[in-house]
């Protein structure tokens, strides 16, 4: 193991040299064109303002299209506002001082086939200047660090997606750069790839390190971060704590509820359609929970209901005596936020 209601635009106050800042980014916008004699313009960003706090681990949430790869590009330099500024450790996004600061992890990195893991991280350091002195200081504490300590001889092909991610995990973190920006960082991994990477972050927040990540697995991202900030068509819709983002963008009353009941999906399906999404499976009651092994048990998750009616489909279910052997409720998540968000986006509005 690894050692609701309609809402103003959110802004995030701050200026460019702000203390206590890792990213600073104030009014920006990015505009594609396209077509040599009819040109049509794409609006990418639009007038995004964000603060990262140096030492958070902050995610960047959003659908396809939202603009969160511009951003991203915007921050390494790769492209240039049209208008607006960005900073980066207090300094120019896309200076060279700042690159020097920055790790970085793209969504779909690809190692040469010919590489051993050793090699490959010889190879990234050297693109970031690194002499080979430097590189192997630090090589043993890293392998180490991702849980690839005694596989970095073996060759990168023969790498699971896992251990990949680890080893790119690895080449970000090399020259030792106080921000680190991950693009989809647990893509692919199974849960114990996704809890690897989970504990590598977690321990470079303890070292002050401050983590920029772009997730779409919302799940993660809840256990992650300190702070989110979710975009939608170009535009910044809400920053905050996930707590903060609840109180904003959800409504309190509706949560999460599941239940394990006597009865088969058909029986049950009349009382669950009026609560909208839900889900039913058949589960196996444990041996020891002194039931008849014949009995019928159904798991029943609703994404989103009141407890008004929860006590509704409570009463129906008696009514119609149908047992209920287990009931768990929670507050509404990041998913039901981000959900409210985006539709409230495409829809032409800002929730």
């Amino acid at each position: 193991m690894i050692a609701s209601p309609e809402q103003k635009p959110p802004v995030a106050r701050g200026t460019l040299s702000g203390d206590g800042l890792a990213i600073n980014v104030e009014q920006l916008s990015k505009t594609y064109s396209e077509g040599l004699v009819f040109r049509k313009n794409h609006p990418a960003l639009r007038n995004v303002t964000l603060q990262v706090r140096a030492g958070e681990v902050f995610g960047l949430l959003g659908p396809n299209g939202a603009g969160k790869t511009t951003l991203i590009k915007v921050l390494l330099g790769i492209l240039h506002p049209n208008r607006g500024q960005a900073s980066v450790l207090k300094m120019p996004a896309g200076s060279k001082a700042a690159r020097r600061k920055i790790g970085y992890l793209p969504e779909n990195l690809v190692f040469p086939r010919h590489h051993t893991g050793r090699s490959a991280l010889y190879f990234y350091g050297r693109l970031s200047e690194m002499s080979d002195s430097e590189i192997a200081k630090r090589e043993n504490e890293l392998f180490e660090l991702v849980d690839l300590k005694g596989r970095q001889h073996e060759a990168v092909r023969r790498y699971s997606k896992g251990m990949r991610q680890r080893l790119g995990l690895a080449q970000a973190m090399l020259h030792d750069p106080d921000l680190l920006i991950l693009d989809e960082p647990t893509d692919g991994l199974d849960p114990m790839g996704r809890s690897q990477i989970r504990d590598v972050l977690d321990q470079l927040k303890k070292r002050g390190k401050t983590v920029f990540l772009n997730s779409h697995i919302l799940q993660e991202v809840e256990l992650i971060c300190d702070r989110v900030a979710i975009m939608a068509k170009g535009e910044l819709r809400g920053i905050g704590t996930i707590d903060e983002l609840i109180a904003q963008h959800a409504d309190q009353r509706r949560g999460y509820l599941r239940m394990e009941v006597f009865a088969n999906e058909a029986r049950l399906r009349p009382f669950l359609e009026h609560y909208g999404e839900f889900q039913c499976s058949r589960i196996t009651a444990s041996p020891d929970a002194g039931l008849d092994s014949a009995s019928e048990l159904t798991r029943v998750d609703i994404r989103s209901i009141d407890q008004t009616g929860v006590d509704q489909l409570i009463d129906r279910l008696r009514q119609e005596k149908i047992s209920i052997l287990r009931m768990e409720r929670s507050r509404p998540s990041l998913e039901q936020v981000f959900m409210n968000i985006v539709s409230a986006a495409s829809q032409g509005g800002i929730s």
